[in-house]
């Protein structure tokens, strides 16, 4: 795929790049005062602003729409930052290029839509204009990734993706848990795309905004987008999420910034040893994992002669209790041994039924 990098299109831009704005744009009032103030923080570099709010039920807020589009020109011309919008159609893309605004994203309810994915393509063909693509609601790489490629072929390069969490039904602390071994395995597959967090709604909260600023930044994505309102607890929309221009610029200061790399060469030298450490564990762990593996083999035959089902929760809690207990007792993460052995009893399960059901 072929994407411009950020600073080869964004004015002024220093990293981490942050995207800032309110969740909705309620009047043009409202968006002057936010889009003034936050210009007043260096870093931030592009105004994000919903006008089209696609709520999960009707009868609520859904935004001004077209009228609001105007303001946003106002914000360009008044603030020289960029402007964004979010962008569900393509009469959304019409509207928005008629009033040049720079930034298009895609929401996570329409990123898993390819036919609407694909009409927005269609719109944006041949313009200039930079589209951003958040993550699908659903934690599935390929949506997320068939999404990016259809506005790459629609031969868009000034890209970037938004990872704003995913949506699950188990109760958590964050209103869409970052799960963030997806958008990390998406820089592996596409190292030249910009990654962008969106720790607002990943958060749903204001309580742990700056530390998924930190964590993204750590894992050297590219910037975050974060929502200010000047009067959050009055917003329209997702109020409890939103922070004033003030506090935005106090988020943004906490913010550590590191380097990939360290001029340090006793670092350096220190790092490696450690790192040779972990490669000769991570070999004991694959013998490890071979070793178990064979014994699932046998206890597939052993279940055959039996006529066992090779799936049985029972078996399947007693373990997982005992791990989980093992692990807390030595104090490792349990939720992470949980996740672990999810995976591990996954492939010892599918080993016994490819066994119990050859293919002819």
């Amino acid at each position: 795929m072929k994407i411009l990098p950020l600073n080869k299109w964004i004015p002024g831009l220093t990293h981490p790049l942050i995207m800032a704005g309110p969740c909705s744009a309620e009047s043009e009032s409202q968006v002057l005062q936010t889009a003034h103030q936050l210009s007043t923080i260096p870093s931030v570099r592009i105004f994000r602003a919903g006008i089209w709010k696609p709520r999960t039920r009707p009868n609520s807020f859904e935004g001004m729409g077209e009228t609001a589009l105007p303001w946003l020109e106002k914000v360009r011309e008044q603030t020289n930052l960029l402007t964004a919008t979010e962008v569900a159609s393509a009469k959304h893309v019409e509207l928005a290029l008629k009033h040049h605004v720079d930034v298009l994203w895609i929401g996570a309810r329409t990123t898993t839509s390819p036919f609407a994915v694909q009409e927005i393509a269609d719109a944006v063909k041949g313009t200039n204009v930079a589209v951003f693509v958040k993550n699908p609601i659903n934690p599935e790489l390929a949506l997320w990734m068939g999404a990016l490629e259809r506005i790459n072929n629609a031969g868009i390069t000034k890209m970037a993706a938004i990872h704003r969490g995913f949506s699950f039904y188990e109760k958590n602390k964050f209103r869409n848990p970052p799960v963030w071994s997806i958008p990390i395995e998406l820089k592996h597959r596409i190292p030249q795309l910009p990654i962008i967090t969106d720790p607002s709604h990943i958060c749903g909260t204001r309580e742990f905004l700056q530390d998924i600023s930190q964590q993204a930044l750590d894992l050297d994505f590219e910037g975050v987008m974060l929502e200010s309102h000047p009067n959050p607890d009055h917003a329209l929309s997702d109020a409890a999420q939103q922070v004033t221009p003030a506090r935005l610029k106090e988020i943004i200061d906490s913010l550590l910034l590191r380097t990939a790399v360290s001029g340090d060469r006793q670092f350096e030298m220190e790092l490696e040893h450690l790192r040779r450490q972990i490669d000769t564990i991570d070999n004991e762990i694959i013998d490890t994992l071979k070793n178990r593996m064979t014994i699932v083999e046998k206890i597939a035959q052993a279940k055959m002669k039996s006529k066992v089902t090779a799936l049985q929760l029972g078996r399947m809690d007693e373990m997982m209790k005992k791990r989980i207990d093992a692990a807390a007792t030595i104090g490792l993460d349990t939720t992470y041994i949980e996740e672990l052995y999810q995976v591990i009893h996954s492939a010892s399960v599918k080993k016994q039924t490819d066994m119990m059901n050859p293919k002819q």
